[in-house]
């Protein structure tokens, strides 16, 4: 280790940024972790309302599974092993107004016996999608580390799952759902924004779901974030909220340090960005080293749409339910004038005793929308309509849960509302976006750049350099990165380190 260490500022206290100074102070870095809002996490975030916790983010962890290498891999920024991870028989349910319903069981051969119960008429394509998520399964995850041999070994095994890959990564779940006749099977693989996604995602989901390596943390986001900002803290690292950068600074092609909104200069050997990539390359750097691949991904790459979120506290007790129902609507719901949804879904968290009193469930519903300027431009300017479209969408979100859980309207103790002003307000996410960009056939499977052509001493980390966001692509990306600054500098990148 240097006997002076080297200064590295990390820009977003998402679950990139905050895995990067974890392995950063590891390797004897000094680490100032710098966040704009007052609290880390991100869209990793939850909040209280009344007696009632709601989850934005969090559904499930890749890597709940001991023995799968993920689990290891976060077992070096945080202590996971000491989470407890829910685990549904049924991972979903696919409901119609006229009371069809269609289960979709955690277990591949329940799962099988179901879709062919339900859609004997589609018995090929059934078989072949089942197949496909019982392969991906055993499928490894991309070599991460560890020796040559290691990687070697990883890579060879990969070479198997290719063809698959390579396949299901060039169709999306909308058209993939199009194979099959069945409207609560084509339901099931979606229909609209979220839809545009590679069914490839759809289908790793389901192989994780299948071998117990996608469970729920109880306590949602905060079971993850807060162990992690602790543990950044104890390491020696510094955490700044409400920390707002303004800019980049740079000399002779070098990132030097970042200059916040108050006017504060602090100076570095790395600057590392977990923020959002588009305010990064085009803002905090002015577009001074966009380069003609990374203006070719911000013109034609799709991020993930943004969303309003409604969340309900019920003085109910729906564990009879399934835990997130997808519904089939009869009449369509207008979520603002550029957006009309025919399915929504519901995540019913009884599974988790920290959201609500005994008794009681908290509920939310996801509405993907890309119409960010209309909310933005209501809540800026005309807050009395922003409320009552805000209220208008609760109200046709609450009819329709009171068709899924019936009487549920009457036993409904609050509700919140959050839109994509929320959310640019809190991340300033480019769009709105609830995940950076959308893995489609388009964006392929592999991860973008992480350094800008002519800038040294800059990576980028997080959502914006790794199509499919989620927490995973947080910790892979960030751990890449500090490796990187390790091989640069000639430190040892030493991630299971424990300093003092």
């Amino acid at each position: 280790m240097n006997a002076i260490p080297q200064k590295v500022v990390i820009i977003g206290a998402g679950i990139a940024g905050l895995c990067a100074a974890v392995h950063a102070r590891k390797c004897g870095y000094a680490v100032t972790l710098l966040e704009q809002h007052d609290r880390p996490g991100g869209l990793a975030t939850s909040w209280q309302r009344g007696a009632y916790t709601f989850e934005e983010c969090l559904h499930w962890l890749l890597g709940s599974n001991p023995h799968d290498p993920m689990h290891a891999l976060w077992r070096e920024v945080f202590d996971i092993d000491r989470l407890h991870f829910v685990y549904p028989e049924e991972w979903m349910r696919v409901e119609s107004a006229d009371g069809n319903h269609l289960s979709i069981f955690s277990n591949l051969e329940r799962l099988e016996a179901e879709l062919l119960r339900h859609a004997p008429q589609d018995e090929a394509q059934i078989l072949q999608f089942v197949h496909a998520v019982r392969s991906l399964s055993h499928c490894p995850l991309p070599p991460l580390g560890g020796t040559w041999h290691d990687r070697l070994t990883t890579g060879l095994r990969l070479l198997r799952y290719m063809p698959l890959l390579q396949n299901l990564s060039h169709i999306t779940s909308e058209a993939y759902g199009k194979q099959f006749n069945d409207p609560l099977l084509r339901g099931f693989f979606g229909d609209g924004e979220n839809a545009q996604l590679s069914v490839i995602a759809l289908v790793f989901a389901l192989a994780w779901v299948s071998n117990r390596n996608a469970g729920y943390p109880a306590g949602g986001s905060s079971a993850v974030i807060d162990p992690i900002a602790q543990n950044l803290r104890q390491l020696g690292g510094v955490l700044r909220t409400g920390a707002s950068v303004r800019q980049i600074l740079v000399e002779n092609h070098t990132a030097v340090g970042v200059l916040l909104d108050d006017g504060e200069r602090i100076d570095a050997d790395w600057v590392v960005s977990a923020a959002d990539g588009h305010t990064t390359v085009y803002d905090l750097l002015d577009g001074r080293y966009v380069g003609p691949r990374m203006a070719h991904i911000y013109r034609t790459y799709k991020p993930f749409p943004s969303f309003l979120q409604v969340s309900l506290g019920v003085a109910r007790d729906l564990s009879q339910q399934c835990g997130y129902v997808m519904r089939l609507l009869d009449e369509p719901l207008t979520v603002d004038p550029k957006t009309v949804l025919r399915q929504i879904a519901f995540r019913l968290f009884h599974y988790d005793p920290t959201f609500a009193p005994a008794g009681k469930t908290a509920v939310t519903c996801t509405l993907p929308t890309r119409n960010v300027a209309y909310w933005s431009q209501l809540s800026q300017h005309d807050p009395q309509r922003y409320e009552a479209e805000k209220q208008r969408v609760a109200n046709s979100v609450v009819a329709i849960f009171d068709e899924l859980a019936p009487s549920a309207r009457d036993a409904i103790e609050v509700i919140d509302v959050s839109t994509p002003a929320t959310v640019v307000r809190c991340t300033r996410n480019w769009q709105g976006s609830m995940e950076g960009w959308l893995l489609t056939p388009q964006t392929g499977i592999r991860p973008l750049p992480s350094t800008l052509p002519g800038l040294r001493r800059f990576l980028m980390i997080g959502q914006w350099v790794m199509p499919g966001g989620g927490l995973p692509s947080g910790l892979i990306t960030a751990r890449r990165a500090v490796r990187r600054m390790c091989r640069q500098d000639g430190i040892a990148f030493v991630p299971d380190e424990h300093m003092q």
